[in-house]
């Protein structure tokens, strides 16, 4: 087997990664991170509708999630001042770009679960 070439280190949001897949997995990683773009690949999502959606992430998680993915470019949140606020999570280009990589592991957990 030949010797794999590294990438040069990366830097993203002043965080130094090994290589493409270690920023890509950080970024995108967890599974609430990952929920949270699927779910939205139709659309913007109320807060609320989003999170119920999500079923078993808790508010704290929800929060951290959402937080995390708008620091990272991948969700825009916006908030309508109007009594009660709506707030509504939608993805931006960035995470608009990981929908196909996660509808193949949707795909493949598919197949996976067919094939038990």
């Amino acid at each position: 087997m030949e010797n794999e070439e590294f990438a040069p280190e990366i830097i993203f949001g002043h965080r130094r990664y090994l290589c493409p897949l270690d920023l890509a997995l950080e970024v995108m990683g967890g599974k609430w991170k990952t929920m949270m773009i699927y779910r939205l690949r139709g659309g913007a999502l109320r807060s609320s509708e989003l999170q119920r959606r999500m079923a078993g992430i808790s508010n704290k998680m929800f929060t951290q999630a959402a937080r995390e993915l708008e620091r990272d470019g991948l969700l825009r949140r916006t908030v309508y001042a109007q009594v009660p606020p709506r707030v509504e999570y939608a993805l931006t280009a960035r995470g608009a770009a990981l929908l196909p990589v996660l509808e193949q592991l949707a795909g493949w957990g598919t197949t996976l679960a067919e094939q038990e």
